[in-house]
């Protein structure tokens, strides 16, 4: 089946005009999550009317895994600024992945990402002045490739919760991987794409069954952030660390692929479950 996930990437390029700081004193908050709550402020004020619809859209129906919300159709791709700081002059960038593709949005991320660089950013509240940002539109497949694949490894780059079994599990197991994976894409294309897949999940996911792993270096961290609304402190926690896969693995390597792209199991919209892939 050649079927394909889209979105549009966002590098966002800015020059620190005060001190940018990525590194709270009292919580190891991910970047992400800092940029995320900066640019949820500056997009109230640029454009109130799609605020809702874009920073707290609400659940509509039944959703895959019991979503109990709708997913953002945005994450922000930061991981390489966590605990780092900017001083005035010095240029620094991020990426934001826009999955709404059935209407243009990108005018309205540039405004507010300009307002959000003129607010401030972080505990510092630094200003920044946004240079430059790039468009630029993907169609990943999900089409299974023509070589086959017996083994992946996955890193989890930020801390990663995975629900599974009925609660949070301690290891990425490759069923329960491949299930988050699945759910958070469909999902997202049901939403906000043109039409939803037409994939036999349920026979997917049997198939993954067969996929083991073979190799762990899984280590359990703690992040919170802090609710600049409410000032109740909220655990930011999960696993980093990496896994190596074997097995019948050429069908789902694709979406592990566009997962890098969206992200992967709880609280993605603050910064948790970025991922990259190694074949």
């Amino acid at each position: 089946m050649d079927a394909c996930f889209e979105l549009v990437r966002l590098r966002v390029s800015s020059r620190a005009a005060g001190r940018v700081c990525f590194a709270p004193a009292r919580f190891a908050t991910p970047a992400a999550n800092t940029l995320r709550g900066a640019f949820g402020y500056a997009l109230r004020k640029t454009a109130p009317d799609e605020f809702e619809s874009i920073f707290t859209p609400r659940a509509r129906g039944h959703f895959p895994s019991g979503l109990a919300d709708r997913p953002r159709p945005f994450v922000f791709r930061s991981a390489h600024l966590d605990n780092a700081t900017f001083e005035p002059g010095q240029f620094l960038c991020f990426d934001v992945h826009l999955f709404e593709t059935r209407r243009p949005l990108i005018e309205v991320f540039t405004a507010a990402l300009s307002e959000m660089g003129q607010r401030g950013i972080g505990p510092a509240a630094g200003r920044m002045e946004l240079t430059g940002i790039e468009s630029t539109p993907l169609a990943l497949s999900l089409a299974a490739p023509p070589t086959a694949i017996d083994s992946v490894t996955v890193e989890f780059l930020t801390p990663t919760e995975l629900k599974g079994d009925g609660g949070l599990v301690s290891e990425p197991l490759f069923p329960i991987l491949f299930a988050r994976v699945r759910d958070r894409i469909a999902t997202l294309q049901s939403l906000y794409g043109n039409k939803p897949f037409d994939f036999d999940f349920r026979a997917m996911g049997e198939r993954a069954a067969a996929v083991r792993m073979t190799a762990s270096s899984i280590r359990a961290v703690e992040a919170a952030r802090r609710s600049s609304r409410t000032g109740q402190r909220h655990p930011l926690g999960g696993f980093t660390g990496s896994a190596s896969y074997a097995g019948p693995l050429t069908e789902f390597v694709p979406w592990l692929e566009a997962a890098v792209f969206t992200g992967v199991g709880r609280q993605t919209t603050w910064g948790k479950g970025e991922i990259r892939v190694r074949r």
